[in-house]
């Protein structure tokens, strides 16, 4: 599929800088017991596949106005993503059928459920399709369209359609980001509709979402934490963020808490 290849040391590097925000080259390389110029090398490669930035005396994250590259984001957080996945897995049965969307977290709900028998799945996320190929007693249905490279996704109105053709049990989504007011936030409007097509036809919807995402910035609106049957997070969600979801059915549950919060 064409991955990216990066070092673990470039992974680890890249998920230190979107955690902290900057990173000093001198700091780097103290921490990883190398030569500021094998930090340099590493760090260039980083920001030429536009996963970083340099700035003076270092590097920080990529500017905020559009998504971070796919091959970052599966890195970023992972061992949290890992977490939700399990907690999500766990919630879903046999012979159960699941409409994926696009993302990250989708993509690792998917690997955990691994173990599941018959499941049917349909998806506009090629990475979730080749994972639940893997198992051969899975039915896999996939968007046909417009293939978006970087992403491994289908959008627009054919995968808008797609999911309207279905009504499944459970829809898997993520989202960019999450406003203080709980609007959810994407990139773009093809993302926003995509899930909201999902969200239109399932019977039970599940948010999937590691911390990062509350308070996270992008422009393009669309539905409401309160529009979402089950959120799943690593973390308990923020006050702030939970007083959207007050008075609402939508039950929250939380990677290191047992059950819902």
């Amino acid at each position: 599929m064409g991955q990216i290849e990066i070092s673990k040391r470039q992974a680890e590097i890249t998920d230190l800088v979107q955690k902290t925000g900057f990173a000093s080259v001198e700091d780097l390389a103290e921490r990883f017991d190398v030569t500021t110029q094998t930090i340099r090398r590493d760090v260039n490669g980083l920001c030429e596949l536009g996963m970083l930035r340099r700035t003076h005396g270092g590097v920080e994250p990529p500017a905020p106005a559009s998504n971070i590259h796919y091959s970052t984001r599966q890195i970023l957080n992972l061992r949290e993503k890992q977490q939700i996945a399990r907690l999500v897995a766990d919630r879903i049965k046999n012979h159960q059928s699941l409409a994926f969307s696009i993302g990250t977290t989708p993509e690792i709900v998917m690997q955990a459920l691994a173990g599941h028998e018959k499941l049917a799945i349909f998806t506009n996320n090629l990475n979730v399709a080749f994972t639940a190929s893997s198992n051969p007693s899975f039915q896999v249905t996939i968007a046909g369209g417009r293939l978006r490279h970087g992403d491994r996704d289908i959008l627009g109105s054919a995968a808008q359609d797609f999911f309207s053709n279905y009504k499944v049990d459970i829809g898997v989504f993520g989202v960019a980001g999450v406003d203080e007011d709980g609007t959810l936030l994407d990139f773009h409007e093809d993302e926003v509709a995509a899930r909201q097509s999902i969200l239109k036809n399932c019977r039970q919807s599940c948010l999937v979402l590691d911390h990062s995402k509350f308070g996270r910035t992008a422009h393009v609106r669309g539905g409401h934490l309160k529009d979402v049957d089950a959120v799943f997070c690593d973390r308990p969600i923020p006050a702030v963020f939970l007083e959207s979801l007050k008075g609402t059915n939508t039950d929250v549950f939380v990677a290191d808490q047992e059950g819902a919060a």
